[in-house]
């Protein structure tokens, strides 16, 4: 018998004060059997990431993920169905980041494991840094295992963006996270 995805609940209240958005997110993500507590944490903190871009022609949405090869993780579409946003998290292959480039004007990537993240970049770097449009974005190790503590089937964080720093609470922790630029 296979085993079923597992559902959690997530309401996101995002002020990203450099950006000038602020928001109410209520979310269901249903996770993989196989997908970890880290990669949930990185999968919502990629869309408190983006959620600035939401706006009344924009969606930024979760995909199918895990189990669609033509899908990313999330991404922005516009109201006439552009994707403006394809976001993957890992470590993408070159030729899955060359796909989100094909079908979507930017790529955005965000690793979850820092040690083989690092190994992967090393092995990539020059030729996703050739590429036009690419973006990767890592979560240190650290404020990433703090955070991961805080997952719950049901969880409310509250997300302030300043100066390129996240401050993020679910009321009793806070973890502070400045994710690391690599392009």
């Amino acid at each position: 018998m296979a085993l079923s995805a597992t559902i959690y609940k997530a309401r996101l209240n995002v002020s990203d004060l450099d950006r000038h958005y602020y928001g109410d997110h209520a979310l269901t993500v249903a996770c993989h059997p196989s997908e970890t507590a880290t990669r949930l944490m990185v999968r919502l903190l990629a869309f408190i990431d983006n959620a600035h871009a939401i706006g009344t022609d924009n969606d930024l949405a979760m995909t199918r993920g895990l189990s669609s090869e033509d899908e990313p993780d999330l991404w922005l579409k516009a109201a006439d169905g552009r994707i403006l946003s394809w976001i993957e998290l890992g470590e993408p292959s070159l030729k899955r980041i060359k796909q989100g480039l094909s079908r979507a004007e930017r790529v955005l990537v965000y690793p979850y494991a820092p040690r083989s993240a690092a190994q992967w970049w090393k092995k990539l770097e020059s030729d996703v840094r050739a590429l036009p449009r690419v973006t990767v974005w890592s979560p240190p190790a650290e404020p990433l295992a703090a955070l991961t503590t805080l997952v719950d089937r049901n969880l409310s964080l509250d997300a302030t963006r300043m100066e390129d720093q996240w401050l993020i609470t679910d009321g009793q922790a806070s973890v502070a996270l400045e994710f690391e630029r690599w392009t």
